[in-house]
């Protein structure tokens, strides 16, 4: 099952399958390991809904809710 980062709840893992963007944004994004076959762990998030903290590639990674919202996931596990 496909699903948005954003989306997720506490715990859930997945492996991204795409990253959307266009330009500086989608570059950062890759830069800070978002890419294509890396598995995601949602951490935690904030009391409002933003940001979000998630493990990726061995480290926490804190995103807004808008970038994460451009990173497509295959649901690998996970609570819900």
């Amino acid at each position: 099952m496909l699903k948005k980062l954003n989306e997720f709840g506490i715990g859930e893992t997945g492996i991204i399958k795409t990253v959307e963007g266009e330009g500086r944004l989608r570059r950062r994004l890759f830069d800070m390991g978002v890419t294509p076959g890396a598995e995601v762990l949602l951490r935690k998030r904030a009391p409002l809904g933003d940001p979000l903290e998630v493990t990726i590639r061995g480290y926490e990674l804190t995103l807004r809710k808008s970038e994460a919202s451009l990173v497509t996931l295959e649901v690998k596990g996970g609570t819900k």
